[in-house]
């Protein structure tokens, strides 16, 4: 279980985002916040695994990302994340481009702030006009997904970068359809970080990602 002090660790990391400080609270780093995320992450596993079969046995240094930053490109030299957070996808997606483009999983939680949800956040040329094109041929169908209930209730729309001028073939059905015009079709949650602090809290995000099943399972088909 996650406690009060993993997220005064995130924010007292995102006070002091520097090597010296790093070092001196290491310890404390394993104790509260990166073996208790493990755990979590374990227990997020075991529930989602009895509705996404295909994901296979899956752990959690499959899923989680680490919390060192890749400074070479970046002018921002902070040494460290200053949030925690894991994919969820089948083991055979490895490279961070397969992950990010699998309609899967997603949590981050920082100081302040909790994210919880999933669909294709990146999506290449061909991928891309897969899953355009499945919603131009499947319209009613993908707008019953992205009405139900239960989904709207947890994440309310659809989110993605959009692009200014579509190809041709999706400008007149993007009329009806708006979301075609979108880059990224991903679902996202930003709810109240002590959630994270529930003794239920890997029920409570299973419970999320249940609600976006449906619609990943759309576009993976789309996709693959």
């Amino acid at each position: 279980m996650l406690t009060a002090d993993f997220l005064q660790f995130l924010y007292e990391l995102s006070q002091n985002n520097n090597r010296d400080w790093f070092e001196k609270n290491k310890k404390r780093y394993e104790a509260t916040v990166k073996k208790p995320f493990e755990a979590t992450v374990a227990a997020i596993i075991e529930r989602v695994l009895p509705f996404e079969s295909g994901y296979g046995p899956i752990v959690p240094k499959d899923c989680i990302f680490r919390i060192y930053r890749d400074t070479r490109f970046s002018k921002d030299k902070s040494p460290y994340k200053t949030n925690v957070a894991a994919s969820f996808n089948p083991k055979d997606i490895k490279s961070t481009a397969d992950a990010m483009s699998y309609p899967g999983y997603y949590m981050h939680i920082e100081f302040g702030a909790l994210w919880v949800g999933g669909g294709a956040y990146f999506l290449d040329k061909e991928p891309l006009r897969k899953v355009r094109t499945a919603i131009m041929q499947a319209p009613e169908t993908f707008r019953a997904l992205i009405s139900e209930k239960n989904f709207v209730k947890k994440y309310g729309d659809i989110r993605g970068e959009r692009n200014k001028v579509l190809p041709p073939e999706f400008k007149e059905a993007s009329k009806s359809e708006p979301l075609l015009a979108n880059k990224q079709f991903y679902f996202m949650a930003e709810l109240a970080p002590e959630h994270a602090l529930q003794s239920d809290f890997p029920d409570f995000v299973a419970d999320y990602f249940k609600a976006g099943k449906a619609l990943n399972d759309f576009f993976r088909k789309a996709i693959y």
